[in-house]
């Protein structure tokens, strides 16, 4: 199983980014898929996880600014994150919830102005 993260970037606070997540090799549509994130001094931690039925949960911290997706038939996972803040600054990672399969890279997000 390959994920493979991307559409992170540098973005102002206020602002959007989207970010997608292929999975290559797996059983997709019957996972539950998660979006995590980490930083060089905080462990990796679970931001949004989305059921095969698409019954979603969030971390607190982004409850009502991000919305996790996926989409089956591509098997891709997306995050929308609006009202970016400075705190979002982390390594974005998905994977299934609970992890199982290898890391990815990842994607950098940046908050910034």
């Amino acid at each position: 199983v390959q994920l493979q993260a991307s559409g992170g970037g540098l973005v102002q606070p206020g602002g959007s980014l989207r970010l997608s997540c292929a999975a290559s090799g797996s059983v997709f549509r019957f996972d539950e898929m998660a979006w995590f994130r980490q930083t060089p001094v905080k462990q990796r931690e679970l931001v949004a996880r989305i059921n095969p039925g698409g019954g979603t949960n969030y971390a607190d911290s982004v409850k009502g600014r991000f919305t996790i997706s996926r989409d089956n038939a591509a098997n891709t996972l997306y995050l929308q994150m609006n009202s970016l803040k400075p705190e979002d600054t982390a390594v974005y990672y998905c994977n299934r919830s609970p992890p199982l399969y290898p890391w990815g890279q990842g994607t950098q997000v940046t908050v910034s102005s």
